[in-house]
C-alpha cells in the first residue's frame, strides 16, 4: 500500500510539472519544479534532505551508522556516500524512491580524487604535468567511470594551497601556487562536469577545503589556521572563487578555523564571500563529522547548539555528523533557526537533484551495460599511463646518463618500491584495484627485450631497520652496468590524517641508497612519493633522479618510457623541493624583508648552518634536451591601466632531442601599498621544439594580472614599476622592467 501510495504522489507531482507552462529559463523550470515538491513537503523530510550518510560499503572516516538502510526508509537522508557498484547503488535508490512518501531520490557520493577504478597520478603528480587539457581528461575518465558504477557525486577536487609539505594532504592538491591551482581548478571541475550535469557521464564537483586548510600550523592535519584576511583572499581564495566561475556544483567545508572561527560555522566564508559576494547557487556540505567537532573547537556548547551554527553560517548538508537529524527541529521550534533558512538549504539540494536528471529517471546512473563497458576501458589505461609520464620530473641527468639505451648489458632494479602495487596508486585512489598497477620492475622488463638482463634485489622495506636484504641489493648492484633504485614513501604515509614532522627517506632507505651508491656504479634514482622530500645528500651523490610521485594505474610503464628515452620528460614541480625540515614552510612568491639574505653579512636574513634556497625550486625540472631562453622584450616600457602588454621571448631547442618546455612568466610589484611577493606566477605556455627549433613565446599582461588587495583590502592595480620574469623555473629567468601608469 506505501509502494502504491508513493507511486501516486510521484504522479501528482509529475502531473504538475506537465501542467506548468513550459518556461524559455532551464533554472526557471527547475526552481518551479523544486517549489512544487518543497510543497508537498514535511519537516521531517526537509530536514531529512539535509542528511548525508555513509554505507557500510567503504569506509573513510572515523564513525558509521549502522542504520542508514532505515534512514533511507524514513526519508531521513538527501544523499549517502561510499556505495558504488549498479546493484548496490540501484537497490539504496529503489528504498528512497519506492519505500518513502514522497519518491525523492537519492544523491551517490565518493571521493573520485584521481580516478575511479582506472587510477591517475596523485593530483600532485597531475599539477607536475602543468597540461590542463590533460588533467581535464584525467577526469574525464574518471567521470565515466564512477557514474557507471552508480555514483553523481565527487569529493573533489582539492583546491587547497599547501606551502608546508610536512601536510600529508599536499598530495591531493595543486601545490604552492595560486595561479596555477586556479588552473588545475578550472580543468578539474570541466572534466567531472562537463557541460551537463543530467549526461550521466557526468558527475557533480565539489570545490574541497574551503577554506584555508592547507595552511595548518606545523603542517598537521586538522590543525588551527590564522591568516590575515589578505593573504586569504590573494592566496586561498582564488581555486575556490575559480570554481565557481567555472559552475561548480558543491563546496565542502573544511575541517580548520581561521582567525578562531570554524569554517563549518564562519558565515563569512559560506555566505558572505561565498553566497553574496561570488553568487553562488550550489549547495555546501561539510567534511566528515565537522559540525560536531565544533565542539573540541570550543566553538559551540553541544551539538544542537553546533548545527544552529552551522545552518546560520550557510551549510546545507551534514556529512555523518547526525546534527541535523537529531536537533534540527527542535532548534527551529526553539526559533534558533529559521523555516526560510530550511527551505532554503532544502531547495538547493533538490535543485541538484533536478540538475543531474534523477527526478526524471532515478536510475539514470544504474546501467548494468555501462558499468561493464566503461571500466579500466584499453583507452582509459593508455590515458593513464600518457597522464603518468606527463607528471614525471627529471630532477637531475648528470653525463647525461638518461635515457638508458635498450641495449645496456645489465641493469639493476633496487629498492622497496621497485615492485610493489600496493603503493603505486598513492591515497585516496577511491576503488582503483592496487593488484591491476603494474610495478616499475614488471614496466622495465616490458620496454626491453626478453635477452636484456634486468636483475632485481629488494635493498629493505619502507619503513624499519632490518638490513637482512642490504647484501643481496649490494651485491645485486656490483653484478650491472647501471643501477636504477626505487625510493620513497608508502601511499598511507600521505593524504589525510597522515602528516610527517621528518619527510625525509623514512626507515634505512638512505642507508641503502648510501651502499648502491658506494658500489661505484651510475645509479638512477626513481622517488615515488606524495610530497616534496628533504633528500639533500642523495640529490647530490646519485648519477640521475625522476620524480615520479605515486604515477597510478600504469606508472611503472611510464615510467619505463621515460627512462629507455621513448618518452622526453617534460614535468615542473608545482611546489618547492625543501633542503632540511628547519626551512619550512618555504614557497618561491615569498616577501622580502628589511634584511633580505646577503652572504656577507651575518645580520640579514638567512640561517647560519643552511643555505636560504631550496633544493629544488618551484617550476623546476630538466628535459633529455636542453633549452636556451633569449630577447626578452616587451611591446612597451608604460602600459596604461586599459591596454595589454605583451611579452615575448625567444625559445630555442639546443639539444639533441625533440622536447617539451613550459616557458613560466613573473611579475614582481617592486612598490606597493602592501608588500609583494618577490615573485609571482601570471602565465605558463607549453612549446614542443625540434632540435635547433627557435620560437618565439609570448604572454600578455593587463592590469587585472597586476591587480591585488591594496592597503584598504580593495582589489585593484596600482600605477609604479614592475618587473617581469620568463624562464624555466622560478629562479632561473631573463628580467626586464615596465610602468604601469
Amino acid at each position: 500500500m506505501k509502494k502504491a501510495k508513493n507511486f501516486l504522489l510521484f504522479f501528482l507531482i509529475f502531473s504538475v510539472f506537465a501542467c506548468t507552462k513550459t518556461p524559455t529559463n532551464k533554472e526557471k523550470l527547475i526552481a518551479e519544479r523544486v517549489d512544487s515538491v518543497l510543497k508537498l513537503m514535511t519537516i521531517e523530510e526537509k530536514i531529512g534532505q539535509l542528511n548525508l550518510f555513509t554505507s557500510d560499503y567503504d569506509v573513510t572516516g572515523p564513525t558509521i551508522r549502522e542504520n542508514y538502510k532505515e534512514d533511507i526508509r524514513q526519508g531521513r537522508v538527501g544523499a549517502i556516500f561510499n556505495a558504488y557498484g549498479v546493484d548496490y547503488v540501484r537497490e539504496l535508490q529503489r528504498m528512497a524512491v519506492e519505500e518513502t512518501r514522497l519518491g525523492i531520490p537519492l544523491i551517490f557520493g565518493y571521493d573520485v580524487i584521481h580516478g575511479h577504478r582506472t587510477i591517475f597520478p596523485i593530483s600532485l603528480g597531475e599539477a607536475a604535468s602543468w597540461d590542463t587539457a590533460a588533467v581535464r581528461q584525467a577526469a574525464r575518465i574518471a567521470a565515466i567511470e564512477a557514474t557507471a558504477e552508480g555514483l553523481n557525486w565527487t569529493f573533489a577536487p582539492m583546491m587547497d594551497i599547501a606551502r608546508d609539505p610536512r601536510w600529508g594532504r599536499i598530495s591531493e592538491g595543486a601545490g604552492e601556487d595560486t595561479y596555477l591551482g586556479v588552473a588545475m581548478a578550472k580543468a578539474r571541475v570541466i572534466g567531472f562536469q562537463g557541460n551537463d550535469l543530467s549526461d550521466p557521464s557526468t558527475m557533480m564537483a565539489c570545490a574541497k577545503h574551503y577554506a584555508a586548510y592547507g595552511a595548518a600550523q606545523a603542517g598537521r592535519d586538522y590543525n588551527t589556521v590564522d591568516i590575515s584576511d589578505r593573504t586569504l583572499h590573494e592566496v586561498y581564495l582564488p581555486p575556490f572563487k575559480a570554481c565557481v566561475d567555472q559552475g561548480v556544483a558543491t563546496f565542502m567545508t573544511s575541517f580548520n578555523e581561521i582567525a578562531g572561527v570554524p569554517s563549518t560555522g564562519n558565515k563569512y566564508l559560506l555566505t558572505d564571500i561565498l553566497r553574496k559576494e561570488w553568487g553562488f547557487k550550489g549547495f555546501v556540505v561539510t567534511d566528515y563529522t565537522s559540525i560536531n567537532e565544533m565542539i573540541p573547537h570550543g566553538f559551540a556548547a553541544d551539538e544542537k547548539h553546533a548545527g544552529e551554527l552551522a545552518l546560520n553560517a550557510g551549510v546545507d548538508m551534514d556529512m555523518q555528523g547526525a546534527v541535523y537529524y537529531n536537533h534540527l527541529k527542535k532548534s527551529l521550534d526553539e526559533g534558533k533557526v529559521k523555516m526560510a533558512e530550511i527551505d532554503a538549504a532544502v531547495k538547493r539540494i533538490l535543485t541538484m537533484k533536478f540538475k543531474l536528471g534523477l527526478f526524471d529517471n532515478p536510475y539514470l546512473y544504474c546501467n548494468k551495460e555501462r558499468e561493464q563497458q566503461d571500466i579500466m576501458k584499453p583507452e582509459h589505461l593508455a590515458f593513464a599511463r600518457e597522464m603518468a609520464k606527463k607528471s614525471i620530473v627529471l630532477l637531475k641527468n648528470e653525463q647525461n646518463l638518461l635515457p638508458l639505451s635498450k641495449n645496456t648489458g645489465t641493469i639493476a632494479v633496487i629498492g622497496p618500491l621497485a615492485n610493489t602495487r600496493r603503493e603505486l596508486i598513492g591515497s585516496w585512489s577511491a576503488a582503483g584495484d592496487w593488484t591491476k598497477a603494474i610495478t616499475l620492475l614488471e614496466g622495465i622488463r616490458q620496454a626491453v627485450s626478453p635477452e636484456m638482463k634486468i636483475l632485481y634485489a629488494k635493498g629493505c622495506s619502507i619503513i624499519g631497520d632490518s638490513t637482512q636484504y642490504m647484501q643481496e641489493a649490494i651485491n645485486t648492484a656490483k653484478k650491472a652496468d647501471v643501477v636504477i633504485l626505487a625510493v620513497g614513501e608508502a601511499a598511507w604515509m600521505t593524504g589525510e590524517a597522515a602528516s610527517r614532522s621528518d619527510i625525509g627517506l623514512p626507515g634505512i632507505q638512505e642507508k641503502l641508497a648510501e651502499a648502491i651508491i658506494a658500489t661505484g656504479k651510475p645509479v638512477v634514482t626513481v622517488l615515488m612519493n606524495g610530497r616534496p622530500l628533504t633528500i639533500s645528500w642523495l640529490a647530490e651523490h646519485t648519477t640521475a633522479m625522476l620524480e615520479t610521485w605515486f604515477g597510478g594505474t600504469m606508472a611503472g610503464p611510464a615510467i619505463a618510457d621515460v627512462i629507455f628515452g621513448d618518452y622526453n620528460p617534460s614535468g615542473k614541480l608545482p611546489v618547492t623541493f625543501p633542503r632540511s625540515v628547519g626551512q619550512i614552510p618555504i614557497f618561491y612568491n615569498y616577501k622580502n624583508t628589511g634584511r633580505p639574505f646577503d652572504a656577507n653579512n651575518k645580520y640579514t636574513s638567512k640561517y647560519l648552518d643552511i643555505d636560504n634556497s631550496p633544493l629544488f625550486p618551484f617550476g623546476y625540472g630538466l628535459s633529455y634536451t636542453t633549452f636556451e631562453y633569449s630577447n626578452l622584450r616587451l611591446s612597451t616600457d608604460t602600459l596604461n591601466m586599459n591596454d595589454t602588454l605583451v611579452v615575448n621571448v625567444t625559445l630555442k631547442n639546443t639539444g639533441k632531442y625533440k622536447g617539451t618546455e613550459t616557458a613560466q612568466l613573473y611579475i614582481h610589484d617592486k612598490v606597493a601599498s602592501v608588500t609583494r611577493p618577490v615573485k609571482e606566477l601570471k602565465g605558463f605556455c607549453k612549446v614542443n621544439l625540434n632540435p635547433d627549433e627557435t620560437i618565439d613565446v609570448s604572454f600578455k599582461i593587463t592590469k587585472n594580472d597586476l591587480a591585488f588587495w591594496d592597503i584598504n583590502m580593495n582589489f585593484n592595480a596600482e600605477p609604479g614599476e614592475f618587473e617581469v620574469f620568463v624562464g624555466g623555473n622560478s629562479l632561473e629567468c631573463l628580467k626586464t622592467n615596465f610602468w604601469l601608469k
